[in-house]
């Protein structure tokens, strides 16, 4: 709780911050310390908890656990290291920087409050806070007509997600008369009213679209491709890793029991994500949209997560929502340097800049699950949750299929850097800073890879 309200503090400060201060280095040196300070009230939150105890607020509507505040910390600490990594080009995006810090703090608002809901309104209000942001950081280049024709479409798709969203909770509650998502009566029943099942396929359909999940995914390649790279890194990584926790807790806590009737339904979705993801960035010429598409099939794996019904899949969560933001936000960072995010931009990379070809291939190492990475510990652990279930090894070795084509678009990254000659240009000189974040970035997905333990402290 002193999280939500820290968040909502410090980014009405920083919306007056954008009011009163003009110079935007400022601005982000000012932004910095305030993530700090939330990182702080996150750690000092998760010292003040007991071990197993669930603090309640609101009348059991809010449920603060170890879990939560440590899921928290990370994505808060993820996104104070994409501030380090990606802050000069936030400010370069336009005007109004103040308020795209104010945005992210928001963000965070909905992703503690969805971390945290027992109440489906309060999802419901967790997902908007989540979402609205991130329609308004789309179209904030407006100087680009794909930025607005992005922010379009982004508004568009979450406010019909939205609609679907409030009639599967409409209709739960109609069937059940409650909103509390702990106290559902049809768990105690042997046969559910029909009104619950297409309650729940409404909200696998709306969170389908939040997390980009097919074919609910349609809208997510020309959104991310025309948004601002670097508002781009951040919707693709904190913002998806939020709506995955909304997701998880939702169909653990609630339907868990009722598993049989929705497990296929999501098997099927995810085995489509995986599909459509990898086989549609095979042919994709740019690397920024090819990671839109990349995104689609990492959430893939991440659907994992909901589908094992198992303490596993939510220590999975934990660990694939981390690895995968880590190693997408570098590579994002060293596409940002670039003038040029086609393949051939990446043409000879290693020669000119050898250190950002070198961090670059550890960022892509973790998203293809190579061993001794982030993700590869990452993906072990989503599929090791969905052979617990013993009804999903099909599943599971599609999955592995589909992870072996992903390495084939990846690997096109390096043997452009390495194996290809080129004079790719930068937009800006890589400073010392730059190199030192990096270089640090990519050693946190090795030693993540190693000592993947260190994501799942006792009592997590």
């Amino acid at each position: 709780m002193k999280a939500i309200i820290a968040a909502t503090i410090l980014g009405i400060i920083m919306m007056y911050v954008g009011f009163v201060v003009k110079e935007k280095k400022t601005i982000l040196s000012i932004a910095t310390i305030l993530f700090v300070a939330l990182l702080g009230v996150n750690v000092w939150e998760l010292n003040t908890m007991k071990i197993g105890v669930t603090e309640s607020f609101f009348n059991y509507q809010l449920l603060i656990s170890p879990y939560s505040v440590w899921f928290n910390t990370l994505m808060t600490a993820a996104t104070l290291l994409y501030v380090l990594l990606m802050g000069n080009d936030i400010i370069r995006v336009g005007k109004h920087v103040g308020e795209y810090f104010a945005l992210f703090f928001f963000i965070l608002v909905g992703t503690f409050i969805l971390t945290s809901y027992n109440n489906m309104l309060l999802m419901f209000i967790g997902i908007e806070i989540l979402s609205i942001p991130q329609y308004i950081l789309s179209g904030s280049d407006k100087r680009s007509l794909k930025s607005s024709e992005a922010s379009l479409k982004y508004f568009l798709m979450g406010a019909f997600s939205t609609g679907i969203l409030l009639m599967g909770i409409t209709l739960i509650y109609g069937a059940t008369g409650e909103f509390n998502i702990s106290k559902f009566s049809f768990m105690q029943l042997e046969h559910i009213n029909p009104m619950v099942l297409t309650g729940i396929l409404f909200l696998i359909v709306s969170f389908a679209f939040k997390v980009s999940a097919a074919p609910m995914h349609f809208w997510t390649a020309d959104v991310y491709d025309g948004s601002p790279t670097p508002f781009t890194a951040f919707m693709a990584t904190v913002g998806k890793a939020a709506a995955f926790v909304g997701f998880i807790r939702l169909f653990h806590t609630s339907f868990a029991s009722v598993s049989d009737s929705w497990q296929l339904v999501l098997a099927i979705i995810t085995a489509a994500t995986l599909f459509i993801g990898n086989i549609t960035a095979v042919f994709q010429q740019s690397v920024k949209r090819m990671l839109a598409y990349s995104s689609i099939a990492q959430a893939g794996f991440m659907l994992f997560a909901v589908i094992s019904v198992t303490a596993l899949a939510w220590q999975g969560l934990v660990i694939y929502s981390v690895a995968y933001t880590i190693a997408t936000l570098g590579m994002f960072a060293v596409l940002l340097k670039l003038k040029d995010y086609t393949f051939d931009g990446f043409n000879g990379l290693a020669k000119k800049e050898p250190l950002l070809a070198f961090v670059a291939t550890i960022f892509i190492f973790s998203l293809a699950g190579i061993p001794l990475t982030a993700g590869f510990m990452a993906k072990f652990m989503m599929l090791q949750a969905a052979m617990s279930q013993g009804n999903l090894m099909w599943l599971v070795i599609f999955a592995l299929l589909m992870a072996a084509v992903s390495a084939f678009y990846y690997f096109k990254v390096i043997i452009a850097m390495y194996f290809k000659t080129g004079d790719p240009q930068l937009v800006v000189e890589v400073s010392s800073t730059d190199k030192i974040l990096l270089a640090l970035t990519a050693l946190l997905v090795i030693l993540i890879g190693v000592v993947p333990q260190i994501l799942l402290p006792a009592g997590i």
